[in-house]
C-alpha cells in the first residue's frame, strides 16, 4: 500500500455500508485506508512500525472493538485507537479511553468530526515513530545509514549509496574532509551488514608510530623481536568475521602498504616471525582526506593498492556544501549533548541558524558537534550557564529527556530547518515535511515561530 500525504488508517467495522461511508471519507481526506469487516483480518496489517491508527467499532461478533483494542496494546500500546460506539456504548467508551483509547465517535457522527480526529491521531503516530527514531539515534543503534543526519541530496545518496553496498563484502574507500564523519560511515556499513555480530576493528594509521605498526597492524609471534615475550594477535586478524577500519590511509608507511595489498589480494595474514599464513575473512574499509592518485603519481602511495581500493568509493560532501543541513544536524547534537550533560535542549534562533549556516566549518561534523556541547554548557554567545534540569519521571536512568521534550525538540528543528532552507516560504516547507497547511501553522504557534524571520 502506497501512504497518502495524510498518513495511514486500518478501519473496521462489520456493518459494509459503514466501512464504505468510512473508507471514502477518509481517502477523501488524503488518508491510505485499509478496511476491514473484522478484527482478525485488521490484526494482519497492525505491527509496531504501523504509522497511523486504528479506527474500530465497539460491537462486532467474533473479537469486538475492546479486545480488538487490548490486542493491539499488545503489540505497541502506543499506537492509537479510535472506537466507533452506539449512543448506549458511551460509558464503556469513556471507560476505554481511561484504559488507552486515543479517543472514540458516537453514531452517527460528521465527516469532518471522523477526519479531524483521524488527523490529531495519525500526526500523534507520527511523532510517537520519530522519537522512536531519535532514541535509537541517540543510543547508536542506526544500520544502513539512518544515523547520518541530513535531508540534502549529496547525503541522500550518501545513505543510498551505504544502504546498496553495506551487505555486500566489498572492500570500500571513503573520501572526506577531516571531521567529516569517515568512521561513522564506516560504523553504519558494519552495522547494516552481516558482519555486525563480529567485530569492528578502527585503526588511524596516522596516530601509529612507524616502529610498532607493522607489529600492530599484522601481529607478531613470541621472540619475533627484543620485547615480544608473547604471542600478539594483530588487527587484521582481530577483526576476522567483521570489518577492519583503517583511517588516513594514506600515512600508513610504504612498506606496509604492499603487505596490506597481500592481504586484500588473498585474505591471509603473515604475523611477525611466523612462517605459518593466517586465512582472514574481512572487509576492509579505508578513509582518507587527501587524493590518493594524486599521491600514487607523486610517489608517496603505491598505484596498485589505490586501485585495488578504489572499487566502492563512498564520499562525505562537507558541511560548507550542505548548509541546509547544519541548524537540523546542530540540533541533532544539541539533543545528544542535553543527555550527556543532564541539561535542558535549548532551541536555536532564527538568526542563530542563520549563523551556522553563514560559516564554513572547516572542521566539518567535528566542529559542529562541539559547538553545540558548548552552546548546551551555555559557552556559545556570552550566555550563562544553564541550570542542570532535574530528572524528568521515566527517564532512563534519570538522565534522559522525556518523550515530549524529545519529540517537541526535534520536531521544531526541523520546521526551522525547512523555514530557513526555503526562506521563509511555507508552501515549500508544507510540501517538505508531507503535513497539512493548518497542521504547519498550528505548530508555528505552538514553538512560537514566525517565518517572516527566515524571509532574507
Amino acid at each position: 500500500m502506497t501512504d497518502t500525504a495524510n498518513g495511514c488508517v486500518v478501519f473496521v467495522d462489520d456493518e459494509r455500508a459503514v466501512r464504505l461511508a468510512g473508507q471514502q471519507t477518509l481517502e477523501l481526506a488524503d488518508f491510505s485506508v485499509i478496511a476491514c469487516d473484522g478484527a482478525e483480518r485488521a490484526l494482519r496489517h497492525l505491527g509496531r512500525d504501523w504509522p497511523g491508527c486504528l479506527v474500530t467499532d465497539l460491537r462486532m461478533p467474533q473479537m469486538d472493538g475492546l479486545t480488538l483494542m487490548a490486542r493491539v496494546q499488545a503489540i505497541d500500546p502506543e499506537l492509537p485507537v479510535i472506537l466507533i460506539t452506539g449512543h448506549g456504548d458511551v460509558p464503556m467508551a469513556v471507560e476505554a479511553m481511561r484504559n488507552g483509547a486515543y479517543d472514540f465517535l458516537e453514531k452517527p457522527f460528521p465527516a469532518d468530526r471522523l477526519t479531524d480526529t483521524v488527523r490529531r491521531a495519525v500526526e500523534k503516530r507520527r511523532l510517537v515513530l520519530e522519537n522512536r527514531r531519535l532514541r535509537a539515534a541517540l543510543s547508536g543503534g542506526e544500520t544502513a545509514g539512518v544515523g547520518i543526519v541530513g535531508r540534502t541530496p549529496g547525503i541522500e545518496r550518501l545513505r543510498a549509496t551505504i544502504a546498496a553496498v553495506a551487505d555486500t563484502d566489498a572492500d570500500v574507500l571513503v573520501l572526506g574532509e577531516t571531521g567529516s564523519g569517515k568512521e561513522m560511515v564506516a560504523r553504519a556499513l558494519h552495522d547494516a551488514s552481516a558482519r555486525r555480530k563480529h567485530p569492528f576493528v578502527a585503526l588511524n594509521c596516522g596516530a601509529m608510530p612507524e616502529s610498532i605498526f607493522e607489529s600492530e597492524l599484522f601481529g607478531h609471534e613470541a621472540g619475533a623481536f627484543t620485547g615480544a615475550a608473547k604471542r600478539r594477535v594483530g588487527r587484521i586478524e582481530h577483526s576476522s568475521g567483521g570489518t577492519l577500519f583503517l583511517d588516513e590511509i594514506e600515512s600508513m608507511p610504504l612498506s606496509l602498504q604492499v603487505k596490506l595489498l597481500r592481504v586484500i589480494q588473498e585474505r591471509v595474514v603473515e604475523p611477525l616471525g611466523s612462517n605459518e599464513l593466517v586465512p582472514v575473512n574481512l572487509r576492509i574499509v579505508a578513509a582518507t582526506k587527501v587524493d590518493l592518485k594524486q599521491a600514487a603519481a607523486a610517489g608517496t602511495f603505491r598505484a596498485d593498492l589505490y586501485y585495488r581500493l578504489n572499487v566502492v568509493v563512498v564520499t562525505i560532501p562537507p558541511l560548507r556544501e550542505r548548509r541546509e543541513d547544519i541548524p537540523l544536524l546542530f540540533q541533532h547534537f544539541v539533543l545528544q549533548a542535553a543527555n550527556r550533560y543532564n541539561r535542558d535542549p535549548r532551541a536555536l534562533s532564527p538568526a542563530q541558524a542563520q549563523r551556522l549556516m553563514a560559516q564554513d566549518w572547516p572542521g566539518n561534523v567535528r566542529e559542529l558537534r562541539n559547538a553545540a556541547d558548548r552552546f548546551v554548557l551555555g559557552l556559545e554567545d556570552g550566555a550563562a550557564e544553564p541550570t542542570p534540569r532535574p530528572p524528568v519521571s521515566g527517564d532512563e536512568g534519570g538522565g534522559g529527556l522525556s518523550l515530549a521534550e524529545q519529540v517537541d525538540s526535534f520536531e521544531k528543528s526541523l520546521i526551522q530547518a525547512e523555514l530557513a532552507r526555503h526562506k521563509g516560504s511555507v508552501k515549500a516547507a508544507v510540501e517538505a515535511l508531507s503535513i497539512p497547511r493548518k497542521t504547519f501553522y498550528d505548530k508555528l504557534k505552538k514553538y512560537g515561530l514566525s517565518r517572516d524571520d527566515f524571509i532574507e
